[in-house]
Formats: C-alpha cells, sequence, structure tokens
C-alpha cells in the first residue's frame, strides 16, 4: 500500500509500530529491528497505563518507565507516547506512516478483535519474524523457578523437570510457564545486533562491567548518564559468565543467560561493543587491550573477587575510575519482585475469568441438551 521505494530521491518511508512493550527483552528489539529495515524511520507507539489496564491488566513498568525503555532501542527513531490500544489508519495517517508492522503472532482486544483488522484491510500492515526461544512469560517462568537450568552452561535436570511439572497449574491443568525455552544464539543474530563501528580518533573510550540481566530502565539510566561524560563515546559493556554472575548474585541469577544478555545490551544506542564473557577483575590487559580512557560503576554494591581483591583496584591504581549516579534505584532484584508479584495477580485474574467462561458455556450447553 502507498509505500514509496527508498533512495533515488523519494521520500523516507515511514514505518509504524506500537505495543505494550512492558517487560522489553531482546525478542522486542529484534522486531523493531525488523520493522526500520523496511523503511526509513521506525514511529513506535507505546500504550498508557491505563490502556494496558483496561484490556490486559495493570502493567509492571510505568509509562514514564516505558518510553524510555523503547526510546533507547537504537533502532527506533521517534516514539508516540499514548498511543491507543487499536491501531487505525487514522493513527497511521496522523504519523504520515505509510504501513504497521507487527510481529507473526496475535493480539487481541477486550472483545476479542484482532487489533490490526483496518490496516490488514487497507494493505497497509507488514510481518515480521518473532524471535525463537523467549517470551515474558518464559522468562517469568524463570524467575519464580529456583532453578538455573537457564544458564547457559547447565543441562536441563531432573529437579528442573520436576518444579515445571507441578507448577502453577490452572483448571485446564496446563501451565504456561512450562518448557521454559533455550534461546539459541547465532553469529549471524550478534551482527544484525552489533553496530559494527570500531572506535574512532578522539572517542573516549568508556568501560562498564557487570551482569545487564534482564535489561532495564535502571540500566539504560546509568548507560546514559556514562554516555553523556564525553563529547565522543564510544562504551564498551563488559559481561560477565553465568557462572561468575551466579557466584556473586547467588539464587537462580542470572535470569538471562550471557547470550541473551549480550542481545539485550547490543540493541541499546548508547553501547557500542559487548565483551562476552568479560573477566571480573578489570585487568591491565583489558584495559591496555581496549585503550579505555575511563572505567565507570554505578552506586551497587562491588562483590570482591574470588581472593577477596578489588576487581577495580587496576583502573584506581591508574586514577581512571569514577562512580556514576544513574539517579535510579531500580535494580533487577526489585524488578523480579514486581514481576513476580503483578504475574501472580494476573493469572489468578485470568484464571478466575477463565473459570467464568466455563462455568457459561456448560450451563448454555445444558440448556440445549434440556430442550432436545
Amino acid at each position: 500500500g502507498g509505500a514509496a521505494a527508498g533512495g533515488g530521491g523519494h521520500r523516507p518511508v515511514r514505518v509504524w509500530c506500537d505495543g505494550c512493550y512492558d517487560m522489553v527483552h531482546y525478542g522486542h528489539s529484534n522486531q523493531l529491528r525488523q520493522a526500520r529495515a523496511m523503511g526509513d524511520y521506525l514511529i513506535v507507539g507505546v500504550h498508557t497505563d491505563e490502556e494496558i489496564a483496561k484490556h490486559k491488566g495493570p502493567p509492571v513498568f510505568t509509562q514514564e518507565e516505558r518510553y524510555k525503555m523503547v526510546q533507547a532501542i537504537k533502532w527506533v527513531d521517534e516514539i508516540a507516547p499514548g498511543a491507543p490500544y487499536v491501531t487505525t489508519l487514522e493513527t497511521l495517517d496522523k504519523y504520515s506512516c505509510d504501513f504497521c508492522v507487527h510481529g507473526d503472532d496475535i493480539t487481541l482486544t477486550i472483545d476479542g478483535k484482532d487489533t490490526y483488522e483496518e490496516v490488514k484491510t487497507a494493505g497497509r500492515y507488514r510481518e515480521c519474524k518473532r524471535t525463537q526461544g523467549v517470551s515474558t512469560t518464559d522468562l517469568v517462568g524463570r524467575m519464580l523457578l529456583m532453578t538455573k537450568a537457564h544458564h547457559s552452561n547447565i543441562d536441563e535436570d531432573l529437579d528442573y523437570r520436576k518444579h515445571t511439572d507441578n507448577f502453577g497449574k490452572g483448571p485446564k491443568g496446563h501451565s504456561p510457564w512450562t518448557g521454559v525455552s533455550q534461546f539459541l544464539q547465532t553469529s549471524q543474530k550478534i551482527i544484525q545486533f552489533a553496530s559494527g563501528k570500531e572506535p574512532q580518533p578522539g572517542d573516549t573510550i568508556i568501560y562498564v562491567a557487570g551482569a545487564f540481566d534482564l535489561f532495564h530502565v535502571g540500566h539504560v539510566d546509568f548507560l546514559e548518564k556514562v554516555h553523556q561524560l564525553a563529547e565522543k563515546p564510544y562504551i564498551i559493556a563488559g559481561l560477565h559468565f553465568d557462572q561468575e554472575v551466579n557466584r556473586y548474585k547467588g539464587k537462580n541469577y542470572p535470569i538471562m543467560n550471557i547470550h541473551e544478555r549480550t542481545l539485550s545490551v547490543l540493541a541499546c544506542r548508547y553501547v557500542s561493543e559487548v565483551v562476552i564473557g568479560a573477566p571480573y577483575a578489570v585487568t591491565a590487559d583489558l584495559l591496555d587491550h581496549f585503550r579505555v580512557t575511563l572505567v565507570c560503576h554505578g552506586m551497587t554494591e562491588v562483590v570482591p573477587d574470588k581472593d577477596g581483591s578489588d576487581p577495580y583496584e587496576e583502573p584506581k591504581q591508574r586514577g581512571i575510575f569514577q562512580l556514576v549516579d544513574s539517579g535510579s534505584n531500580l535494580t533487577t532484584d526489585l524488578i523480579v519482585q514486581r514481576i513476580i508479584k503483578n504475574r501472580l495477580e494476573f493469572e489468578a485474574r485470568n484464571q478466575k475469568k477463565e473459570a467464568k467462561e466455563l462455568a457459561v458455556l456448560e450451563a448454555m450447553r445444558r440448556l440445549e441438551e434440556e430442550k432436545h
């Protein structure tokens, strides 16, 4: 439908995506990456808390947090706050968008209608592939199951299976959290997410390290602050391996394995490069190899290395270590608590709703039988 071809002096093709973007993960980022590749300019509509509560139940993150999170994804050119839940031609026209892009799954309104019906009929709808091996439901499952089966180096053990079998049995005896999937990383996916830019002369090379687990708005705030420290920042994020994160975080952390965390961080517009499986101690070798000018850490506690030493000893001795206050108190722990609380309420509500619907169907069936 009415899309102009790119290049050759034509006007730019404007693409529209919309959604709740409540727990943004690399699956969402990948959808936005694909959508951006279909045109020249990507506008992302984000629904308000009120709209989401009406159709789906209350979101985990506030609309302000969600706006900031989507804006931080590097393929997004502009966000449209308070976008309507149902995508209409009126919305596409308002933002001068040629067409709208959505994943190949279905979204329904509170009345059970396809939210993209109108734009589909008008031929202003395109589809992109969903990312295999991740969903919000799946991540919630990992938070609730205190196991480490999702870590990249651990086989699914029997203990883990035993948990999934008796978890969250609803009226139908089926849990949406069974079968916690494993994301299969490929070099192609990393290439698609990576910036591919080398540091340029005059760039300030800044190194930050951590788990960056369940990449969230607290991380975004921190990276944005770090990004503002230099005129031409080149930020390298060192991601620790799953075993290392588990050593200093315990429980079933990290919730996302190293492959998933890599993509989440690469999707952020403030990050230029990622070190996959960075050493816990920031060594002289690492600093020299990447020609690091500055090393930053947030206000969270720094756990000592295995031998009790300070992992930031070397950058501190060189006088290139800086603490950065993101102004945010959000941690992965707090987010996990928020999500679990929200999801359990959401599930209970859905089970009640489902039980009611089943009861109505059963009553109708009986009436039919009595008639005959």
